[in-house]
C-alpha cells in the first residue's frame, strides 16, 4: 500500500478569526482596491487605447443604438407598458453596466424573455386591482408630457404612501408594479453576490435554458398574434395562457383588421428577407443592415400620411413623451406583492448575463468575475427602478451584433446610450403613428433564433437522449403552463434525471484484454478473455442509499449468485442431512448417498473463488454504501469467496476506514485493497 501524507491539523476557529480580521480591516490600499473592483471601469478606462479601440466602439455603439430604439419600443408590448419606459431602461442599463460590468462585449438592456416575465406580473396585478387590460382608448394628444396621461382607463386604485392616499391610474399602477418588481429582483441579485450564491446558476443546464427560451418564445409569439391581425381579445392570464389565447384568436378571427394583416405580411416578408440576406452575406458586410429602423421609419410615414388609424382603425403606438420623469421610490407595499415573482426573474436575468459574458470572455481571451457581474446586473435593476425602468439582462442577439461590428470595450455601451438619449429628448414623438402590428412583426422575427431550436432536436437527440427529454419537458411546461413554472419544472426534472442516472447506472463484468494488464466490459468489446476463478464487477456511480439495492441486484445477476439464497439453501440441505444421519439412513431425501450429497452442497454455478469490485467509478460512499460493502464481504466470505476492492480513490478509502471495513487495526487492508485491477487479480490467483 502507498503511504498517505500526514496533513497538519489546522485550528478552524483560528483560521476563521484570521479571515474575519483580514476582511474587516480597513486600510487605504484595501479601500482603493475595493472601489476599483466594484467599479472596474476605473481599471481599464485609464488604459484605453483610443486610436486602436475608438473606431470599433463608435461603430458598434451606433449600430446597437439604432437596433435598440425599435426593439425598445416593440418590447414595451411584451412588458405591458408604454414605449417610453423601455427607452429609459435601455439608457440607464448601458450606463450602469459601463461602470460596473467586467465583460467588454456583452450588451445589457431590454430582453424579450425578461420583458415577458415582467409583463405577466404586471397584467396579473392590474387584473387584481380591478383594471381592464383590454382598454384601447385613443391616446391623449397633449403636450407629450407624462403628467397628462394615464387617464385612458377610468378605474383608479388608491395607494397609501407615507400615510397619504394618492389616486393612481392604470399606467401609473402598471409602472409602479414593474419598478417594484425590478427593485426586488435587483436586491436579490446583490444579496446573491454578497453571499456568493452564484453557484445557483449551475443548476440551470444548457438544455433547461434552451427549453425555457424556446417555450417562452412560443408564448411571446402567441401574445403578438392579436396585434398582427388587429383583433381585440382578452389578455389571458394564469396557467395555459398559450392555449387559451389561441382559442380566443380563432373565435375572433372574423374581426381581423385587413389593414393590419396586410401591413404585417409586408413587414414580416421584408424583415425575414433582410435577415436571411444579412446572414448569408455577413462576411461581406461591415455592419448589419438596420432593417428594423428602416421598417419603422417607412411604416410610421405611411401610417401618418395614409391616416391608417383614423380611416382603418389600425392600432398605433400613440404619444411618446420626451424628456425624463422625476425619479420616484418604488412602493414598498407593491414590493411585498411581487417578492416571490422577483426571484425567478433575478435568477434568469443573472444566468443569461453571466453565460453570455463567459462566452465572450472565452472567445476573446480575457476573464470576467461572475460575482461582480451579479452586482452589475443587480444595480442595473436597482438604480433604474427609481427612474421608471424595468428589469434588464444581457441579450444574445445584440451581443453577437456588438462583437461582429468591432466592439472592443463598454465604451460602445455609452455610445448606444447616447443614441437612445437622442430619441428620448427629441425624436420620440415622431413615432406617434407607428402601428402596433409593425412592432409585433419586429418581435416575432427576433424570435427566429429560439424557434430554430426545433430543427436541432434530431441532432440533440442523437448526442444525448436525456438532455433532449429535459429540453422537451422544459419547453412544454414553459409554453403550456407558464414561464416561471416551466423554469422550475425544468430544474426539478433535470435533477431527477441525474438522480435516476445514479440510481440505475451501468454495471458490467470485466474481461482481460489479451496480453495486457487492462480489463474492460465483456459485453462491449470483442476478444476479451475471462479470468479463471475470478469475477470482476464494475459499478459506474457513487454507492449511496438510493442505489444500494440496485448495486446488490446487479452484482447477484451478473455473477449468477445470490450469497444469501445460496447460504439458505446450504443450511436447508445440512439440516436435512443431519435428520437422515440421526435416523441411521445413509441416503438423503433425494435418494442420494452421503458422498453425493456432499458434492451437491457445493453448487455447480459457483465458478469463482474471488470477487474483484472495480471502484474506479465510485466517487463517494455514504454510510449505507460502506455497510453494503461490509455486507457483501461477510456474505461471500461465508461461501469461501474473497472480496477484493480495486482502484478506490482516497475519499472512498477514508470512508471505508471510518466505517470499519478493514477491521479495527487495518491489519488486513493489504489483502483487501489494491490500486489496480490487475494487482487484485494476481493476488486472487496466488491465493
Amino acid at each position: 500500500l502507498m503511504e498517505r501524507k500526514t496533513r497538519a491539523k489546522t485550528n478552524r476557529k483560528e483560521v476563521m478569526l484570521a479571515k474575519l480580521r483580514k476582511s474587516c480591516s480597513c486600510t487605504p490600499k484595501k479601500l482603493k482596491n475595493f472601489v476599483m473592483d466594484f467599479f472596474p471601469v476605473l481599471r481599464w478606462l485609464p488604459k484605453y487605447h483610443c486610436k486602436e479601440y475608438i473606431w470599433g466602439d463608435v461603430m458598434s455603439g451606433l449600430v446597437i443604438g439604432i437596433i435598440l430604439v425599435p426593439q425598445a419600443i416593440a418590447y414595451s408590448l411584451l412588458a405591458g407598458l408604454k414605449p417610453i419606459y423601455s427607452l429609459y431602461t435601455s439608457f440607464f442599463a448601458n450606463i450602469i453596466y459601463f461602470l460596473m460590468g467586467t465583460s467588454r462585449h456583452v450588451s445589457v438592456g431590454i430582453f424579450s424573455l425578461i420583458s415577458l416575465m415582467v409583463g405577466q406580473v404586471v397584467d396579473r396585478e392590474l387584473l387584481l386591482a380591478g383594471f381592464d387590460l383590454n382598454d384601447d382608448a385613443p391616446p391623449a394628444l397633449g403636450d407629450g408630457s407624462l403628467q397628462n396621461d394615464s387617464q385612458t382607463n377610468t378605474t383608479a386604485f388608491n395607494l397609501t404612501i407615507a400615510g397619504m392616499n394618492a389616486e393612481c391610474g392604470k399606467e401609473c399602477y402598471a409602472i409602479g408594479i414593474a419598478t417594484a418588481l425590478t427593485f426586488v429582483a435587483g436586491v436579490y441579485q446583490v444579496l446573491m453576490g454578497i453571499f456568493r450564491l452564484g453557484f445557483v446558476s449551475m443548476y440551470l443546464s444548457e438544455s433547461v435554458l434552451d427549453g425555457f427560451a424556446t417555450g417562452a418564445s412560443l408564448t411571446i409569439l402567441t401574445a403578438q398574434v392579436k396585434y398582427l391581425i388587429g383583433i381585440k381579445i382578452p389578455r389571458s392570464q394564469g396557467h395555459g395562457m398559450l392555449v387559451i389565447t389561441w382559442i380566443n384568436i380563432f373565435r375572433n378571427i372574423s374581426q381581423a383588421n385587413l389593414c393590419d394583416v396586410i401591413t404585417s405580411a409586408i413587414c414580416i416578408v421584408v424583415l425575414v428577407t433582410a435577415k436571411e440576406l444579412g446572414d448569408r452575406y455577413k462576411h461581406k458586410l461591415k455592419f448589419p443592415l438596420p432593417t428594423e429602423l428602416v421598417v419603422i421609419v417607412v411604416a410610421t410615414l405611411v401610417s401618418h400620411y395614409g391616416k391608417l388609424n383614423e380611416v382603418y382603425a389600425s392600432s398605433v403606438s400613440g404619444a411618446i413623451p420626451t424628456g425624463f420623469i422625476p425619479p420616484k421610490v418604488p412602493h414598498f407595499n407593491l414590493m411585498l406583492r411581487v417578492a416571490v415573482d422577483a426571484l425567478p426573474l433575478a435568477i434568469v436575468s443573472f444566468v443569461f448575463t453571466v453565460s453570455l459574458s463567459e462566452m465572450c470572455a472565452k472567445k476573446y481571451a480575457y476573464t470576467i468575475r461572475a460575482n461582480q457581474e451579479m452586482f452589475a446586473v443587480g444595480f442595473c435593476n436597482i438604480i433604474p427602478s427609481f427612474f421608471h425602468s424595468f428589469a434588464t439582462s444581457a441579450a444574445l442577439a445584440k451581443t453577437l451584433v456588438k462583437t461582429s461590428t468591432g466592439c472592443q470595450t463598454q465604451v460602445s455601451g455609452v455610445i448606444s446610450a447616447m443614441v437612445v438619449l437622442l430619441v428620448l429628448l427629441f425624436l420620440a414623438p415622431l413615432f406617434y403613428s407607428l402601428q402596433k402590428c409593425v412592432l409585433a412583426c419586429i418581435i416575432i422575427v427576433s424570435l427566429r433564433g429560439a424557434l430554430r431550436k426545433f430543427r436541432d432536436v434530431p441532432a440533440r437527440y442523437h448526442v444525448n437522449k436525456v438532455d433532449t427529454l429535459v429540453w422537451v419537458v422544459t419547453m412544454s411546461a414553459s409554453a403550456l403552463i407558464s414561464t416561471e413554472i416551466g423554469l422550475l419544472v425544468g430544474i426539478v426534472f433535470s435533477m431527477l434525471c441525474i438522480i435516476v442516472r445514479t440510481q440505475r447506472p451501468r454495471t458490467a463484468l470485466l474481461g482481460q484484454i489479451q496480453d495486457t494488464s487492462f480489463y474492460e466490459d465483456d459485453l462491449e468489446y470483442e476478444n476479451l478473455s475471462s479470468v479463471p476463478k475470478v469475477k470482476i464487477f464494475r459499478f459506474e456511480a457513487p454507492l449511496y442509499y438510493a442505489n444500494r439495492n440496485y448495486f446488490l441486484k446487479s452484482l447477484y445477476r451478473l455473477t449468477n449468485l445470490d450469497p444469501n439464497l445460496e447460504a439458505a439453501r446450504r443450511k436447508k440441505y445440512e439440516k436435512k442431512e443431519k435428520q437422515h444421519l440421526k435416523k441411521g439412513d445413509h441416503t438423503t431425501a433425494n435418494g442420494l448417498g452421503i458422498g453425493e450429497t456432499t458434492l451437491q452442497l457445493v453448487p455447480k454455478q459457483i465458478d469463482f473463488q474471488a470477487l474483484v469490485v472495480d471502484c474506479s467509478s465510485i466517487s463517494f460512499l455514504d454510510s449505507t454504501g460502506v455497510n453494503t460493502l461490509k455486507e457483501i464481504l461477510k456474505d461471500y466470505k461465508d461461501l469461501n469467496i474473497s472480496v477484493l476492492l480495486a482502484c478506490c480513490n482516497p475519499s472512498v478509502i477514508d470512508s471505508l476506514k471510518r466505517g470499519g471495513y478493514f477491521g479495527k487495526d487495518f491489519g488486513s487492508m493489504q489483502e483487501m485493497l489494491f490500486y489496480s485491477i490487475h494487482n487484485a487479480v494476481q493476488f486472487a490467483k496466488d491465493q
